[in-house]
């Protein structure tokens, strides 16, 4: 029987994020919707209006014996730019945060000791403003996000 556990990643548009995700070896599946902010059951419009404080995210499903949090985690890092404070190439806003969401002490662990070593290797010009946060309720978005790209033969997001 196959083991699962979750992560949640803000980094930006999750359609984007969502397509890199998809690709790694040793996740299971991916849905992309909200999280962090105080409105239940938030629709896009709701999220792109900034008064929900949610950001856009993407729940990855991964098998631990296949592929482990701290690899998820270099795959947050190299999706995105984890220095812009609520901006993500053209979008801007706080929906487009840069957050790791975390669901057990290992996870936050994980994820303070990956911010730390980022911000040391140099890598990034500015300092990392990522936030590292419980998780909470996670919203998934309308279906039509859902895979966006994929249904779009695209790739990648253009900016």
């Amino acid at each position: 029987m196959m083991s699962e556990a979750k992560a949640t990643f803000g980094a930006g548009c999750f359609w984007g994020v969502q397509a890199k995700f998809d690709r790694i070896e040793g996740v299971v599946s991916t849905q992309v919707g909200f999280m962090g902010g105080t409105l239940a059951n938030p629709s896009y419009r709701d999220v792109c209006g900034h008064r929900t404080g949610h950001a856009e995210v993407v729940e990855v499903t991964y098998d631990p014996d296949k592929i482990s949090y701290e690899e998820l985690l270099e795959v947050f890092w190299d999706v995105h730019d984890p220095t812009t404070l609520n901006r993500q190439g053209p979008d801007v806003g706080d929906q487009y945060r840069s957050v790791i969401f975390y669901y057990t002490p290992e996870q936050k662990a994980a994820a303070e000791a990956s911010r730390a070593a980022q911000d040391r290797s140099g890598r990034f010009r500015r300092p990392i403003v990522t936030q590292i946060t419980p998780a909470g309720a996670f919203w998934r978005a309308e279906e039509h996000h859902q895979k966006y790209l994929e249904k779009r033969g695209a790739a990648a997001c253009r900016t």
